[in-house]
């Protein structure tokens, strides 16, 4: 699973309507972040709201909570992520305050539509929308070095021969040095 687009936040209240609400102002290839408190007890997002996603040519969902229909989603090949999954849907339905399309949180981070999402096989990452160039030739360095790390490694190298670190060890404890920095001095880039 693969997604990057800008962040569309909406907050969950126990109706799918602030999600509906929140396409009518989508961009394609956005990503609906669904801020549900990260809640254990209901599936806030099934294929239904899949669909719609995939129909208005969003990216993919993120979802701070649980998902249901999991063999649909299968099928209808939008990345979604989210906390796991549950067959119940909200029994609940809350007043929808004034910041349900202005931002959602997902565990820590507070997104809003300034912010842009990531995601893959290993899960998913915010970061500014100003700073995604920066951030993806930055990314693209590194994955660029482990690749070539690895490389080196099944024909033999180890990865503590390529990082020198006997060296760093020999030095660590006289000028306290961290492991990152001797990284970056040697051009090894695995704890950025």
């Amino acid at each position: 699973m693969h997604l990057v687009g800008r962040a569309l936040p909406a907050r969950h209240y126990g109706s799918v309507d602030v999600f509906l609400e929140a396409l009518e102002h989508a961009h394609p290839g956005d990503v609906l972040v669904v801020d549900n408190a990260g809640r254990r007890d209901e599936a806030c997002v099934g294929d239904l709201i899949a669909l719609e996603v995939a129909r208005a040519g969003l990216s993919g969902i993120v979802i701070w909570g649980l998902h249901r229909d999991t063999t649909e989603l299968r099928t209808i090949r939008l990345p979604v992520f989210s906390q796991g999954t549950l067959p119940a849907g909200p029994q609940r339905l809350d007043a929808q305050d004034s910041l349900a399309l202005a931002s959602a949180r997902c565990g820590e981070h507070l997104v809003t539509a300034d912010d842009f999402v990531l995601g893959d096989d290993d899960g998913v990452l915010f970061a500014p929308l100003d700073r995604a160039a920066d951030i993806a030739e930055l990314a693209a360095g590194i994955r660029d070095t482990e690749r070539h790390q690895a490389a080196r490694m099944t024909l033999g190298e180890t990865l503590r021969s390529q990082t020198r670190f006997a060296e760093y060890l020999a030095v660590r404890d006289t000028d306290g040095s961290t492991f990152r920095a001797h990284l970056r001095s040697v051009g090894g880039a695995i704890e950025e």
